[in-house]
């Protein structure tokens, strides 16, 4: 299966956030919500099982400069193998111009046993622009062990790197080292660009936030299960200086 969705949001002479585009294609399918507030909501739902492998789904988010948007996932995403084999890829690009805001929120990942999948999220940002970016990744169902997965970030803002991280989980040889993951299941991580970054990284028993090098700030929580680690992201983020939901 191959998917190409594609979201558009711009502000219009009122100050409010329009969606100017908003293709979906199955299975990335985009709700917007009604409401009355100055920025835009909109849910990714998965309308077919998907990633399988072979799949290659694509999703492309434009956010215009002074724009605001929240999009948020519904529910867990399940990473499986495919009846014919090979993986699945993912890719994400979001833009967001000079004083935009995009919120990107999307629920779990969780690899299967025998999954194969890449998933790349390319994000580039104007002038004073905010980002919030949530990733949560679950290693298999209950009692089972996961396949592959292969993640990847890298987060431009005005041409300067703020951040390029890439993943690896279901190696054997890694998960043999008990420094990996120190035998938890699920890793949470959220990047933070959003005003003033703390002045020096802090942390708790399974959770830390640290400012990046050239802006924004990195939380990173490891716990037995998502509603924890989604707990401990947000002691994280309550520690953040700059923090507040729009």
């Amino acid at each position: 299966m191959k998917a190409d969705a594609r979201l558009t949001a711009e502000r219009d002479g009122s100050g409010r956030t329009v969606l100017r585009e908003l293709r979906s294609m199955a299975p990335l399918t985009l709700f917007p919500k009604r409401d009355n507030n100055s920025a835009a909501t909109v849910h990714l739902v998965n309308s077919a099982t998907s990633p399988l492998g072979g799949d290659e789904l694509a999703l492309t988010v434009l956010v215009g400069p002074g724009a605001r948007l929240r999009l948020s996932g519904v529910a867990a995403t399940l990473a499986l193998p495919g009846h014919r084999g090979g993986a699945s890829r993912s890719v994400v690009r979001i833009e967001v111009g000079a004083g935009g805001v995009c919120e990107y929120l999307p629920e779990p990942t969780v690899v299967t046993a025998r999954a194969d999948h890449y998933a790349e999220l390319h994000a580039s940002l104007g002038a004073d622009a905010r980002l919030r970016l949530r990733e949560m990744l679950v290693l298999g169902r209950s009692g089972e062990r996961p396949g592959l997965l292969r993640t990847s970030q890298h987060v431009l803002r005005e041409g300067v790197p703020l951040l390029r991280q890439v993943l690896r989980i279901g190696d054997p040889e890694l998960a043999a080292s008990a420094a990996y993951l120190a035998g938890r299941r699920v890793l949470g991580t959220e990047l933070l660009v959003w005003g003033p970054d703390p002045a020096e990284p802090t942390g708790g028993d399974w959770w830390s936030l640290t400012p990046l090098a050239a802006g924004g700030s990195l939380a990173t929580a490891l716990a037995h299960d998502a509603v924890t680690a989604s707990a401990d992201l947000a002691s994280a983020l309550a520690t953040h200086p700059g923090w507040s939901s729009p």
